[in-house]
């Protein structure tokens, strides 16, 4: 099973200068993937945006994006990564996310009392189709399309669609429909124990999940956290409640011991893709990247 290791910057990355030597050390350090989530109320770079710029200075490391889809129209955003995907190379990762539990995002997005799962579901196939090359006919209560292509397509023969959550009907939509799935804020019994559902919902479906497209976005902090920075990660905003009352350590890893010993873990329930975010950045991102180089680069394979 190959282990990938990225690297999510979190907030307050809008700036060339800083941005550009996070994206250049994470290349340079031999990190598999630059992670940019889709917060559009939040201080933090969109990713398509950010994602342009380091797909022209890298050559080799990947492109993940969370993509919030609710709000977005579906030929823009097919077209948007279709071009994305061929200006890199084929280097674009994704995963289609609902957006927050935000009154406020909902309200902007204009997706207020919107089945956000069902918009999801009908743009995957969308973009699918699209992305085949087909000329789309599609009409619904969301969209009228008319016999549209877009051009050129994806570099990627398919080009992947990854989907989260760790709910249970969130858990048999990932199987039904998506390539690979990219959860957070579980415990590795959690995990595990979602990817099993995950692969019995897909065999169901007459579908067969990739063993090594089960993965995890992972807070961590390098030195000891107050109660108040420890409550903020667990009780983030917007996120669904923790389920049980699981050991800090198995959400929020302190030091190079608890987040090693959490990589493996999850590892051997099954998950190879993770996606690490530091709670907190004491000594700028180079002192970062080194110190996470020489903890955890050693697990990638």
């Amino acid at each position: 099973m190959k282990v990938r290791i990225a690297l999510a910057p979190g907030a307050s990355m809008v700036d060339r200068s800083a941005y550009c030597r996070f994206v250049d050390g994470l290349e340079q350090h031999g990190f598999d993937t630059v992670w940019l989530s889709d917060v559009p109320l939040g201080n933090v770079v969109d990713p398509l945006v950010g994602l342009a710029l380091a797909a022209g200075r890298t050559e080799r490391l990947k492109l993940g994006a969370n993509v919030v889809v609710p709000g977005r129209n579906p030929l823009m955003l097919a077209k948007e990564l279709a071009q994305l995907d061929r200006l890199s190379g084929g280097r674009l990762l994704l995963s289609f996310v609902p957006g927050q539990e935000s009154p406020a995002e909902r309200e902007a997005l204009a997706t207020v009392g919107e089945d956000r799962g069902g918009r999801i579901d009908e743009v995957i196939g969308l973009c699918r189709r699209w992305w085949a090359g087909e000329r789309v006919e599609h009409h619904s209560a969301r969209f009228a399309i008319s016999g549209i292509a877009i051009d050129p397509t994806p570099l990627q023969d398919p080009l992947e669609i990854w989907l989260g959550g760790i709910g249970p009907k969130a858990l048999r939509r990932v199987g039904r429909l998506a390539d690979g799935w990219l959860t957070a804020r579980a415990t590795p019994e959690q995990a595990e124990a979602g990817r099993l559902v995950i692969e019995e919902a897909a065999a169901a479906a007459g579908r067969v999940m990739d063993p090594e497209h089960f993965g995890i976005s992972i807070p961590y902090s390098r030195e000891p956290l107050d109660e108040r920075a420890v409550a903020a990660v667990l009780r983030r905003p917007g996120a669904a409640p923790l389920a049980g009352d699981p050991p800090v350590r198995d959400i929020l890893p302190v030091g190079a011991g608890e987040l090693v010993e959490l990589l493996e873990r999850h590892r051997d329930a099954g998950l190879s893709k993770f996606v690490l975010r530091p709670v907190r950045l004491e000594q700028g991102w180079d002192a970062e990247l080194a110190w996470l180089a020489d903890t955890v680069l050693p697990l990638q394979s």
